[in-house]
């Protein structure tokens, strides 16, 4: 019941731009001083039966100005004037309570709600908790020195100063722990929502950045920039796209994209090589980095010989059918993290230059690989000797075709 009244204030109280913790602080706000009104009005009660009228005042006061912070707080939403109303009438009124009744014993120690006020402080989220609590221990301090000096008893009967002695500490005990059951269940949904958000979060930095770089951001490393002396870079295009764009509809043409680059991911993470980027129809990643290994090319080439494979079978939903053309290219290179906002984990060199060449003057439904390339993995794959062309920017250069695994 407690749990579905709380969940229904949480509703209630929540502003579009609260965070988890904030709501669950204007949650407890308001259902603590809803909670305090019906003790408020039995204690005003009693001690009118009793002719304590001046003492019967005070907690009818509570519920007027609580009342009246919470018509405030509906109207304006201003959270931090509530919970100091709430806070200074707390601390306040059981302490002005005691003296009309003459003390400690007389009052049966009604002044011990003020030590909700510190404990609110501490669940509603305010920044002066130690304040409240110095506040408290100095009412205390102050009801002690003024003991009976005001009024030395009151017309209670000694069975309901009893009787307000095991209200007094039953009322408080049970309203201080739910208030705590309270804000651990909100904490702990607050923690699980964060998990989970800390967990989307990891999934898209992952969805970026190589989980080795991930953890080094994490840790607070500031600038990323590290030399490879061997590495593979691997260039696949989609030979014909330009004029699939021009036939098909956006969604068409957007889904088959799709699912060509979302199965050379796939093979790229089977492979175990790292996907640097796409640039419309074009992918590029790279073998070795961020993690060094010596069979670099040869992993490179044996994904770049599946992606081959994979196109030549693809059938779009229309029945075309599409062709590839792969380059790569083996040598040292510089990989980091660049940007600030969208950052990006990006490699650098004439390396990757040159296997965009080795792509960009390729055949379509071939893998064309450097001079470099073919001497790492000659005897693990057949290849086949296209010749000398000439690639921009380095002159001439002896490439060859990567024809299968041997």
């Amino acid at each position: 019941m407690l749990l579905a009244i709380v969940d229904k204030i949480a509703r209630r109280v929540g502003a579009p731009g609260d965070d988890t913790e904030v709501r669950a602080q204007k949650t407890l706000l308001v259902l603590s001083a809803l909670l305090f009104i019906p003790p408020s009005l039995l204690w005003s009660a009693l001690y009118f039966v009793f002719g304590e009228y001046l003492s019967a005042a005070i907690p009818i006061g509570y519920v007027v100005l609580t009342s009246l912070g919470l018509a405030v707080f509906a109207a304006t939403r201003r959270f931090e004037i509530l919970r100091w109303i709430e806070l200074a009438l707390i601390l306040g009124l059981p302490f002005a309570l005691q003296l009309t009744l003459g003390g400690f014993v007389p009052s049966s120690g009604v002044v011990l709600w003020s030590l909700l006020a510190p404990i609110g402080a501490l669940v509603f989220g305010s920044a002066r908790a130690s304040i409240w609590l110095l506040a408290f221990l100095a009412l205390v301090v102050t009801a002690g020195v003024l003991e009976g000096s005001l009024r030395g008893t009151n017309a209670l009967p000694d069975w309901l100063r009893t009787t307000f002695f095991v209200l007094n500490i039953g009322a408080i005990s049970t309203l201080a722990v739910t208030l705590l059951a309270v804000f651990n269940r909100q904490r702990d949904e607050a923690m699980r929502l964060l998990a989970g958000e800390q967990e989307r979060s990891e999934g898209l930095l992952l969805n970026i950045l190589p989980k080795q770089i991930a953890d080094r951001l994490k840790a607070g490393e500031r600038r990323i920039a590290d030399s490879h002396a061997q590495a593979t870079v691997l260039f696949a295009d989609l030979v014909g796209s330009t004029a699939m764009a021009l036939e098909l509809t956006p969604d068409a043409l957007i889904g088959v994209l799709n699912d060509v680059f979302s199965h050379i991911d796939d093979l790229a993470q089977r492979h175990g090589v790292e996907k640097i980027r796409t640039i419309g129809d074009n992918w590029m990643g790279v073998s070795g980095v961020p993690r060094t290994r010596p069979d670099h090319a040869q992993i490179a080439v044996r994904m770049a010989l599946d992606v081959r494979d994979f196109v030549d079978r693809y059938r779009t939903p229309e029945g075309r059918s599409l062709a590839v053309r792969i380059g790569l290219n083996s040598g040292p290179l510089v990989a980091g993290v660049i940007g600030k906002h969208k950052f990006v984990y990006d490699i650098y060199s004439d390396t990757v230059n040159t296997a965009s060449r080795m792509e960009s003057q390729g055949i379509a439904g071939q893998v064309q690989v450097s001079e470099t390339t073919y001497a790492l993995v000659r005897e693990d794959f057949i290849c086949e000797e296209r010749g000398a062309i000439d690639v921009r920017g380095h002159g001439s250069m002896t490439t060859y075709f990567i024809l299968a695994a041997r």
